[in-house]
Parts: C-alpha cells; sequence; structure tokens
C-alpha cells in the first residue's frame, strides 16, 4: 500500500464547516422555497383550471416529482462522487439546484402560457431534485471523513445544520414578500424568493471551488481501490445496511414535511391562522432545530449515534397526534409549542444521522450509500406525506388519520434503525484527520467485507464511538 496521502495542505475545521454547511444552505433553502411556494401560490397560478382542493394536489404532486428525481440524483452523482471525487460532484449539484431554481423566478404562469408552464415547472422540478440528491451524501462525507472517528457526528453536523437554515431563510424570504398585498404578491412577489437564489449560489461556488478531498478517500484513489461501479458492490456487498438505512431514514421528512409545507395550507384553509403567523412560528421552531442538532451531535459522540437516533425516531412515533391537538385549538402559543417539539424531534435524528451513515458504508462506495439511503428514505417520508395528508383529510375531516400516517412512518425507522450497527463499515487505514482534530488508530483495511463480515468487528468499532471523549 501506498504511503497516505499528506495532510499538510488539509482544508481548516473552518473551511470544511464553510464548504459544508454553507452549500448546503443553500441547496436546502432552493428546495424548500419550492415547497413554500406549493403550499401558497402554485395552485392557483400554475393550476387554475383545477378546484381548490385539486389544485392544491397538484401543486404538492409537482412538490413530490422532486422527490422523485432524487434517488436517481443520488444514484448518479453518488456513482462519480466515489469515482472522481466528492468535491466535483459537490460544484456539480451546486449549479443543478441554484440554476432551475433561478429559472423557476423567471417562469411564465398558466394563464401567460396555458399547460407549457406546469410542464416546465415539473422539469425545472426535477432538475432541482437531481441535484439535491447528491447533494446531502457529499455534504456529509466532505466533513465526516475529514474527522476522526469520537468526532464524525459533530462533524457531519455542519451539513445538517444546512437543512433547518434552509427553511430559516426560505421562510424569511416568504415573510419578506408576504406583507405585500394579496395582488402584488401572486403577481411577481413570489418569484422574488427564487431570483435572488443565483447570488447564493455564486457564494457557495466560491467556497466549494477552494476544497479538497479527504485523505481517507485520496488514499482509495492512490491505492487504486476505487469500485468501478460503486451502485451495483454497494448492493452487492451492503444490502442490509443500506434497505436499514433507508427505512430510518423515512421519520425525519415525515414530521418535517408536515410542519413546513402541509401545515401552511391546513392551518391557514382549516384552522384559520394567517399566513404571516404561520411562517413565523415555523421560523422561530427552526432555530429550536438548529440549537437541537448541536446538542444531538455531542451527545452522539459520547453515547453512540444509533442510540441518539433511535430516541428522536422513537419521539416522532408519539408527537403526531398531541401536534394536530395543539394546533387545532387555534392558539398561537399552542402551535408553536408543537412546531418546536417538532423540531426538537427532527434536530434529535439529524445530529446523529451524518456520523451514523458514515460509519455503516465502505469508503469506496459511501457516497452513493448514504445518498440513495437519504434520498430514498426522503422520499417514501416527504414526498407522499403532504399528499397523503391533504387526501386524508379531505377524505375522513379529520387530523386524526393525518397524525397516525405519521406515526407509523416513524415507527417503520425507529425499527430500522435498532437494526443498524455502529462502526460495521471497514475503513482505510492510517488516514490522517484535519490537524485540529484529533485522531484514532483504525484497523485493518478490508474493503471486501460484505455486510455479514462487517458486522463481526461491529462491537468494538461501536464501543470506540459510544465511549470517546468529547475533545
Amino acid at each position: 500500500m501506498a504511503p497516505p496521502p499528506s495532510s499538510t495542505s488539509a482544508p481548516s475545521k473552518k473551511g470544511i464547516f464553510a464548504a459544508s454547511f454553507i452549500g448546503t444552505s443553500i441547496e436546502w433553502y432552493d428546495y424548500y422555497i419550492f415547497g413554500t411556494a406549493a403550499a401558497l401560490v402554485f395552485g392557483s397560478l400554475f393550476y387554475p383550471e383545477f378546484s381548490s382542493t385539486a389544485g392544491t394536489l397538484a401543486a404538492f404532486g409537482t412538490f413530490a416529482v422532486g422527490f422523485i428525481a432524487r434517488p436517481l440524483g443520488a444514484a448518479v452523482i453518488g456513482h462519480y462522487g466515489d469515482r472522481i471525487g466528492r468535491k466535483s460532484m459537490l460544484v456539480l449539484t451546486l449549479v443543478l439546484t441554484g440554476g432551475s431554481t433561478f429559472l423557476i423566478g423567471v417562469l411564465p404562469t398558466y394563464a401567460a402560457i396555458g399547460i407549457g408552464a406546469p410542464l416546465l415547472l415539473v422539469a425545472l422540478r426535477l432538475i432541482q431534485g437531481f441535484g439535491v440528491g447528491g447533494e446531502w451524501g457529499g455534504a456529509i462525507l466532505i466533513a465526516t471523513e475529514h474527522a476522526s472517528p469520537r468526532r464524525r457526528a459533530v462533524y457531519g453536523s455542519f451539513a445538517q445544520f444546512g437543512v433547518p437554515v434552509g427553511v430559516l431563510t426560505s421562510n424569511l424570504a416568504f415573510l419578506a414578500v408576504s406583507g405585500m398585498s394579496n395582488e402584488d404578491f401572486m403577481s411577481y412577489g413570489w418569484r422574488i424568493p427564487f431570483l435572488i437564489s443565483i447570488a447564493l449560489v455564486v457564494v457557495g461556488f466560491l467556497v466549494r471551488s477552494r476544497l479538497q478531498d479527504a485523505p481517507e478517500f485520496q488514499q482509495v484513489k492512490q491505492d487504486k481501490d476505487v469500485s468501478k461501479v460503486p451502485v451495483a458492490e454497494l448492493f452487492r456487498r451492503q444490502p442490509r445496511n443500506l434497505v436499514l438505512a433507508s427505512l430510518a431514514s423515512i421519520a425525519p421528512p415525515a414530521v418535517g414535511y408536515t410542519v413546513i409545507v402541509y401545515m401552511l395550507t391546513y392551518g391557514t384553509a382549516v384552522v384559520g391562522f394567517n399566513r404571516t403567523t404561520l411562517l413565523t412560528l415555523i421560523l422561530a421552531s427552526t432555530l429550536v432545530w438548529i440549537g437541537t442538532i448541536v446538542v444531538s451531535a455531542l451527545a452522539a459522540d459520547r453515547f453512540g449515534s444509533k442510540k441518539v437516533y433511535a430516541v428522536g425516531a422513537l419521539t416522532a412515533v408519539l408527537w403526531p397526534i398531541p401536534m394536530f391537538g395543539l394546533v387545532n385549538t387555534g392558539d398561537t402559543g399552542l402551535a408553536l409549542l408543537a412546531f418546536v417539539v417538532a423540531a426538537l424531534v427532527q434536530g434529535v435524528m439529524a445530529g446523529a444521522q451524518g456520523g451514523l451513515f458514515t460509519e455503516i458504508f465502505d469508503v469506496r462506495f459511501r457516497y452513493s450509500g448514504i445518498s440513495i439511503a437519504y434520498q430514498v428514505g426522503g422520499m417514501i417520508g416527504g414526498a407522499v406525506t403532504p399528499i397523503a395528508a391533504t387526501a386524508l383529510f379531505g377524505t375522513y375531516g379529520s387530523s386524526t388519520p393525518i397524525a397516525v400516517y405519521v406515526m407509523a412512518l416513524s415507527l417503520v425507522s425507529f425499527v430500522a434503525v435498532l437494526g443498524l450497527r455502529e462502526g460495521s463499515a471497514p475503513s482505510v487505514p492510517s488516514v490522517p484527520s484535519v490537524p485540529s482534530v484529533p485522531s484514532v488508530p483504525s484497523g485493518p483495511s478490508a474493503t471486501g467485507q460484505t455486510d455479514t463480515a462487517a458486522e463481526e468487528t461491529a462491537p468494538a468499532a461501536a464501543s470506540t464511538t459510544a465511549t470517546g471523549p468529547l475533545g
């Protein structure tokens, strides 16, 4: 084996944080403003021939199209991320997502070009979803692969901050234009959040262009051990981990999209909240989400990512019925409490997820593994939930079936995460991490291991993670 790549030019901890956090924040801003617009304006602007309920379903259906494209983006971008490098793919995802978002902002509506408007909207949403499909996995790995095993959850949280910050900034953007008259908002105000994304993309591009891949991945390339077809090898060698990680990824988007997408429609049309109030409540709860990620990541590095994630998933099973009960009172304070606890649930899972998923996949097809798992879970938990919630309420006229639906999805994730084993992926030995972070010696490389073989070494590896010091 060739000596490991030198770390003399390794990026600083701040540089890794910036590349992972800033880029992810921009991409999720781009992605979430579509969900907000789908709830507020797309039904009437792009599907005016439908009834109010049907128009909302069509808008949410267009929103869901992005989720369908995400697993495809995860597989394709993950393939090249495992073969060429993490950095190159992260730049590509930024351009794809940001460019399509800007074009949505200049898209003519149905009144201007007829059926071409929703068709173009769907096409741009597909491109947006394809880009996002490869974003999360790369952003997680560019951070966690620079970290020692004892700090992987904390480093993985860098990218996880980008998700709630994307929600926060997208809601701030719409909150800023929500004070317009309804006529101005529907005419051009809704476009502003989409148009400003181009400036954010430029910032993200400048940050990520200075990045370099982690020594662990550079070692694989230097040893000429790069997988020829990473996705195929992933399915052949670690199918169990892939399935369990995919199922474990359902709960966060199931809870999240119930709040940040469906509640915008339910809260205004059914409960009677005004649009600005709901956006403000969601914005406030997002701050709690961000803070919880920090605490969760620290706890995950101390007690084990699997345990912390399981706590979050179990809470996600228990909270939906109380959450809807609080919102249904129509009281602003109680609705805020409902959203804050939901944010706590998401934050607990998010803080542990990056470190957990990094540890269960072989470095040679890790980008493909964590990307596909995350995006498949996102498609099941996020794409379908607003549509199912709208249909369930339309059928039963009650929020209880919606809550039960979210509970069932969260239960699947809870059971799945119990089946995962931390540290069950082989690693490349003697790879230096960021100079400011203490490294932990790793065991012999066994990149040819299957799930079963790898899991024989899991208890020792998991013990290292669970008992390692926070510093």
